[in-house]
Order: C-alpha cells, then structure tokens, then sequence
C-alpha cells in the first residue's frame, strides 16, 4: 500500500490544516466548548462544503468516492485542532454503517443528506456492559404486527446531540445475528439523557421503552457491516491521535525553546531533550500502526484485521496518553492549567481510549485471537 500521498489527497489534507489553522484556534474551541451544544452547525456546514463529510462516501449517493486514507487524513488535521464536532460520529462510523448495511433505498435517501450535512445520524451500538465491544448486545427487538419494538439502553452515543435518526444494535428474538435498525430520534418512548466528556465532547445516553420502528428501516449486513463501520471509526480515531501528538509536540518544542530557566532556554537541557525525543519516537510508531491498520482494512481478512484494528487501537491510545502526558510534565504547571491548550490533547487521549472498545479490551481481543492461532496449528 503506498503512503505517499498524490496531489488530490495532499490538497486535502492541506486545505483542512488551514481551515484549523485559521477558524479553530485555542480561543474559540474554548467558546465552544463553553457553549454546551458539542459544536457549531456553522462549522458543521463548512466541513459539508468543502466535502470533508463526503469523502469516503460512494459516487453514485452524492459522495466523492474516496478511500479510508481520505477520512484518516481529514482526522488527523481535525485532531491537531481538537475539533469538538462530531465528524467520527456521524460522518464516519453513521455514514459507514449505512454505506456497508444500508438497503439501496435507504443509501439513496440518507447519503446524500450525509453528505451535505443536511441531516445527521449517530451510531447507537455501545452499551454499559458491552464497553464498547460491537457483540455484546443486549437491546431487545421484539417482532410484532407492525415491525419491532425496541426495549433497552445504549451508552456513550457518539454524535447524538442534535442527530434526527440513529441505527440502533439489536438483539432479536430466535436471531443469531445481531439486527441494525434506524430509529427516528423523535420516536415515542425514546429517552435521551445529553452528557459531556471530559474532553468537550458530548453524548447521549438512549433509552428504549416501547420504542416502535418498522420493517423497512432494518438494515442488512448485522454485525458484519457493524465490523465494517468500527473499522472506520478505529483508524479515524487513530489519526486523530496522531494529529493530536503532532501538535503536542510542536506545543511543546516551542515551549522548551522559550522557557528560561539560569538565563537559558530549558531547552538546551540534555534531560528534557532526551525527553522530547522519546514523545517523538512513541508518535512515529503509532504513525506506523495507523498505516499498518489502514493496510489491513484494505487487504486483510476479517480476523487479521480484527485482530490488527485491536492492536491499532490499544497502542495508539496507549503513545497518546504518553506523548500528551509529557507535554504536560514538560509545560510544569501551567500545562495543568484549563486556560492552556497542552492540558486539553491529554483529555481528548484519555476519553479516546474508552470510546469505541477501551485498550484493555483490544488487548484482550489480540491476546484471544493470537491464542486460537497457536491452537490451530
């Protein structure tokens, strides 16, 4: 797989950094991150202008037709801003659960309205003993005369807070596969409880009490699109981290460079050197797990994949949490200080490695997968 980029993607890749760059800084993720709405729709809009929510979507449903490297590339310059919009929500993981289940009526219908920012859906698939792992469901679809009824709860709903619909995991009576449904976001009996992160970003908590959904909004593919969408939304969450790292360390370097300490720069410091160096040794290693995960999405069978995706996940937000950690340690204490931006790339590294399965599970997903192997041979 090359990972050079051509001129398409560089262009991408460098119109995002500039949208950051200019409209995203410090000052104003801090208003929006006051303002309690887990965003701005103006951005929102933006990002559907300039096609950043289409990328990855199929032509012939309003997308460009773009690859994962075109979503992981928008990720990672979202994640050196510490967008609070939720693009891996509902541009990525909604977006592609569609894409991968959706019948043909349903792409025609939702896509393009995904794609232009029109409309938004969210994943409801996690659930509080699932920690996000996608087969544990425990939701109940029960068949009656007019479709299902939904009874039960989802957790830490990514992209929820102002999404009409949401496809919704669920188990169905005598089914051995779990079942995808869209859920209206108005639909009677449906609870929802907003709640922030510890990083700015909001979710939902949904609550299913009779809720009643039709025939027509089940989605094909069960787990196995479910699969297809988490991949997505592992390598996009990766790239965000790379991105986050990145701009950690250039915090950082600029920091060290003009900090004084005995009439010079720390930065002359062989300790903190040394220091700074391992911060960018970790982050080049989880930059090759991001591609080593993006080569198996695009190459792999299903179980080298899982088993690389688990990998991807645990060590990136492992190098994270790390790489952030010593921004912090290096700032002193006014990296700990909520008005300083350094503080705030650990936060987003310590809610990224519980969202979308934590690290702890992954490795266990590895460790069980490397297991059944040796077993087999």
């Amino acid at each position: 797989m090359d990972f050079n980029l051509n001129s398409e993607q560089q262009l991408l890749q460098d119109s995002v950094r500039r949208y950051v760059d200019k409209a995203y800084s410090f000052e104003a993720r801090t208003a929006l991150v006051n303002a309690k709405q887990g965003g701005s729709t103006g951005n929102w809009a933006i990002f559907a202008e300039n096609g950043w929510l289409m990328a990855a979507l199929p032509e012939e449903y309003g997308g460009l037709g773009g690859s994962l490297i075109d979503t992981a590339l928008i990720a990672q310059e979202l994640g050196r801003g510490l967008v609070i919009e939720p693009y891996l929500g509902c541009a990525v993981l909604a977006a592609q659960t569609l894409a991968a289940g959706g019948t043909a009526a349903q792409k025609e219908r939702l896509l393009p309205l995904l794609a232009d920012g029109s409309q938004r859906i969210a994943l409801a698939y996690s659930e509080p003993a699932s920690r996000g792992m996608p087969e544990t469901v425990s939701l109940r679809a029960e068949r009656d005369a007019n479709g299902y009824v939904l009874q039960g709860r989802k957790s830490l709903v990514l992209g929820a807070v102002g999404a009409q619909q949401f496809i919704v995991s669920a188990q169905v009576s005598g089914a051995k596969d779990i079942t995808l449904l869209l859920v209206d976001a108005n639909s009677a009996g449906l609870k929802r409880q907003a709640m922030p992160l510890h990083d700015g970003t909001w979710v939902e908590e949904l609550t299913f009490d009779g809720v009643q959904v039709g025939a027509d909004n089940v989605l094909n593919g069960g787990l196995a699109a479910l699969r297809a969408s988490l991949a997505h939304g592992i390598v996009t969450q990766c790239a965000e981290l790379v991105g986050a790292m990145e701009k950690t360390i250039e915090l950082t370097a600029e920091y060290l460079k003009t900090r004084q300490q005995f009439g010079v720069a720390i930065g002359n410091f062989q300790a903190l050197q040394h220091r700074i160096a391992d911060m960018a040794a970790e982050m080049e290693v989880a930059r090759s797990m991001l591609h080593a995960a993006l080569a198996s999405v695009e190459n792999d069978d299903d179980a080298t994949r899982q088993k690389t995706l688990s990998a991807a996940k645990a060590l990136v937000c492992r190098a994270a949490k790390f790489v952030c950690g010593q921004g912090i340690q290096l700032h002193g204490g006014i990296g700990m200080t909520e008005e300083y931006q350094v503080g705030h790339y650990y936060k987003r590294a310590i809610v990224a490695d519980l969202l979308l399965g934590g690290s702890d599970r992954h490795e266990a997903a590895c460790a069980a997968a490397l297991q059944s192997e040796l077993r087999a041979r």
